[in-house]
């Protein structure tokens, strides 16, 4: 389990009792890595008193934006399937078995959806913040990830050698990361599954208005980043996957 985080000395104890209470009963072998991007505040500090040797800590010196941080995570990853988790656990880790229901069925990716018919938005976000968030769905349908309906939510279940290959490629480090690797992925032909989960919108949102400006201009760079690619079904060797 991959934990991006950016000044998250307060909600993120909660949230490591709450996984690994859970990742407890659940699994047998299992970590999580919590990525402190550059953070001024004690969320290094706050991973370290969770005591446990199965939560460790990575530190970057500088905040470069949740992309990069997640981008670290899944690469020094080890699990067979890697979860992303948002530091305030706004989709419950209980949600978590629905995901792995989708990978089950084959999935290369499953991602957790706040747009879904059957999604529960137990407390809503701003109408500023819908808004915004309907216009920088569309538009990231229309270039990057057709038929993903919330490409946002930060509760995502990936195949773990698959996403390791997927996040080698990836280079956008802010808030249009999460479209990026989706669009990987709909590039190599591996199945992303949208899946209805349970939502809370929380307090203390590192996202600002600015962050939608700057996401335009990085889901503009996906296509240039990306265009002149090698055919990926290239990428997809049995040794650089770990499959037989």
């Amino acid at each position: 389990m991959v934990i991006p985080a950016y000044n998250e000395e307060q909600r993120l104890p909660q949230t490591l009792r709450a996984v690994t209470a859970h990742l407890g009963t659940v699994c047998q072998d299992w970590e999580v890595l919590v990525v402190d991007d550059g953070s001024a505040d004690d969320t290094a500090r706050a991973v370290q008193a969770a005591g446990d040797s199965r939560v460790r800590l990575i530190r970057w010196p500088v905040n470069r934006g949740k992309g990069h941080a997640v981008r670290i995570g899944i690469l020094a990853s080890r699990g067979a399937r890697v979860l992303m988790c948002d530091a305030d656990n706004a989709t419950p880790i209980e949600q978590l078995g629905i995901l792995q229901t989708a990978l089950d069925g084959g999935a290369s990716a499953a991602i957790g959806s706040r747009a879904l018919a059957d999604s529960e938005l137990e407390i809503r976000q701003s109408r500023l913040r819908e808004t915004c968030g309907r216009i920088g769905n569309a538009l990231i349908q229309a270039f990057a990830v057709p038929g993903i309906q919330d490409t946002q939510c930060g509760f995502k279940l990936y195949d773990g050698p698959r996403a390791r290959l997927v996040f080698q490629l990836a280079r956008i480090d802010g808030w249009c990361s999460d479209a990026e690797v989706l669009h990987l992925f709909h590039r190599l032909g591996l199945e992303v599954a949208e899946v209805p989960v349970r939502w809370f919108d929380r307090d203390g949102s590192k996202l600002r208005p600015s962050g939608y400006l700057s996401g335009l201009v990085e889901l503009g760079r996906i296509r240039r980043y990306h265009h002149a690619l090698p055919p990926l079904h290239r990428l997809l060797q049995p040794e650089l996957l770990g499959t037989p």
